[in-house]
């Protein structure tokens, strides 16, 4: 039997314990977060490539620094060998002979590689608008919904869970826990077949004029073919209740993965047809180059970012930004 809970939020004492409260006249700004939760890589990139960038001039020494310093930033090959080839040509053409200089036409050769990836997600034309997320166990995918509910919220956008991974208790508990935090419906069932639990939740959104729908599925290995299918399936039945759907589907990426995330984007793509990335725990690596691996590799629009623990840590991808804090 599903179960539609929607419980009232809680009170000051326990959201105080599960969320720190900042006050607004010292809460820092989203941009002064990231540069913050981009504190690792950039203290990776810092130091090094003042010391690589030091002599002013771009040489083959030069050149080979930055390339092992690239790919250990887990930057990838081809995207690194094409900022190497783009250093090349700007330091030909504009004559670089300065250790700031060198520095900015990285900069601007990586936000060029990045930019086509900032396409925030608009949710029109579809009610309910449905958002399937999809990724592998840990990866942030339950806390991931968590904060998209509160974020579409903060829009203005009514807002129905589906816990879709019924072969996890966590999962569904977690989720629960969101949905009283965030005040929302949350779709549930103890066990069963996770397609029928999206398929009401879709139902029920439809019945009650939800704007969107936010169904979890369970954590997948893109090496598990059989269970591949089964998150495949679901997608078949999203589109018997709604022949559109799934508006969206939503990867998420563990950042501290680095270039196993390409492989993700791969084989989850193969099966659901992903429109769409969302990259956690990027404030918890050094590796936050595995976005222009991605840019290159298997470039999917990055609708939004994760930086911290916070409920408004997630927030929609700039790649300006995502590289001045790389950069500072």
């Amino acid at each position: 039997m599903f179960s539609f809970l929607k419980k009232s939020a809680p009170d000051a004492q326990g959201e105080s314990a599960a969320v720190p409260v900042v006050t607004p006249a010292t809460a820092p700004s989203w941009r002064e977060r990231l540069f913050q939760g981009l504190a690792r890589t950039r203290a990776q990139w810092g130091g090094k490539l003042k010391s690589i960038f030091a002599r002013g001039k771009v040489d083959d020494e030069l050149l080979e620094e930055l390339e092992s310093l690239l790919l250990t930033s887990d930057v990838g090959i081809e995207a690194t060998t094409h900022l190497l080839d783009e250093l090349k040509k700007a330091a030909k053409r504009d004559k670089l002979e300065t250790p700031q200089a060198i520095q900015q036409a990285l900069a601007e050769a990586l936000l060029d590689i990045l930019q086509p990836l900032e396409q925030p997600l608009e949710i029109v034309g579809h009610k309910p608008y449905v958002i399937m997320i999809a990724g592998v166990n840990g990866a942030g995918k339950t806390t991931s919904i968590g904060k998209l509910a509160k974020y579409f919220q903060n829009q203005g956008k009514s807002v129905l869970l589906a816990a879709g991974d019924t072969f996890r208790a966590a999962a569904r508990e977690q989720l629960q826990t969101w949905g009283e935090r965030n005040n929302v419906t949350v779709v549930a069932q103890e066990s069963g077949d996770p397609a029928a639990v999206i398929f009401d939740a879709i139902s029920a959104a439809k019945a009650r004029g939800i704007d969107i729908v936010l169904a979890d599925t369970a954590g997948r290995l893109p090496t598990q073919l059989h269970l591949m299918e089964e998150i495949a399936k679901v997608r078949r039945v999203i589109q018997k209740v709604e022949p559109d759907g799934p508006h969206e589907t939503l990867l998420v990426l563990d950042a501290n993965i680095g270039q196993n995330a390409l492989q993700q984007v791969k084989a989850f793509d193969k099966a659901v047809q992903v429109t769409g990335l969302i990259v956690t725990k990027l404030d918890g690596t050094a590796k936050g180059g595995v976005v222009a691996a991605i840019a290159r590799q298997c470039p999917k629009p990055i609708r939004f970012i994760g930086i911290g623990e916070q409920i408004d840590d997630l927030r929609p991808f700039s790649a300006r930004d995502f590289v001045e804090a790389l950069f500072e």
